[in-house]
């Protein structure tokens, strides 16, 4: 055995490692998409950690009428304020609002309801449905949840320029669009396991 192909101890010495080669899908190649979906996948991570639920859970353990208050019952007020603008509101339409089944929109409606912030009337068009507003406390959880929001986002932004915010908004209601009318399916992610295992 030559000097060249043992270690120092005797033994064999490791083959060098080959270098990854570059990959050939463009997909792959893209930085700005690898980047992209890191940083999607961070954002995930900060907004859903569970200190940060917690939190959230118990400053809105009261709201109207001493009932506790849930995330569920804000989108339901956004859903409802946004259709209230466009038409007459019902459950079937806050569930297709919502992108959930009119099961569940019927018992998270049901439950801003019993918190005090939606309203159910009959329909002036169709006395078998119902019509659904924003009470007044709906309205100021509402205006509450804007104003926070958008401070928070000053905060994260403030030493961003007029332009790069408006740059940021225009992109990312781009991407938010092209992300609704081609949402992620479970087969995407089954594929993922198939191909990685085929080799």
């Amino acid at each position: 055995m030559t000097r060249e192909n043992s270690s120092p101890l005797g033994r064999p010495a490791e083959p060098p490692e080959r270098p990854v080669p570059a990959p050939s899908d463009p997909v792959l190649a893209d930085p700005a998409l690898a980047e992209i979906s890191l940083a999607l996948f961070h954002l995930r991570r900060v907004w859903a950690k569970p200190d940060l639920m917690k939190r959230i859970r118990a400053q809105t353990s009261s709201g109207p009428g001493a009932r506790p208050l849930q995330l569920s019952n804000l989108m339901v007020v956004h859903a409802v304020a946004a259709l209230n603008a466009e038409a007459e509101v019902t459950v079937g339409a806050v569930a297709e609002r919502l992108e959930i089944d009119p099961s569940t929109a019927s018992r998270l409606v049901g439950h801003a309801i019993d918190a005090g912030l939606v309203s159910r009337r009959p329909s002036p068009v169709d006395a078998r449905r119902a019509n659904l507003g924003l009470t007044a406390a709906g309205a100021r959880v509402k205006q509450v949840a804007d104003r926070s929001r958008r401070a928070y986002l000053d905060e994260l932004m403030a030493d961003w320029t007029p332009d790069e915010r408006t740059d940021f908004a225009r992109l990312l209601t781009r991407f938010t669009d092209a992300a609704a009318r081609a949402p992620m399916e479970a087969d995407r992610v089954d594929r993922i396991f198939e191909e990685a295992h085929a080799d």
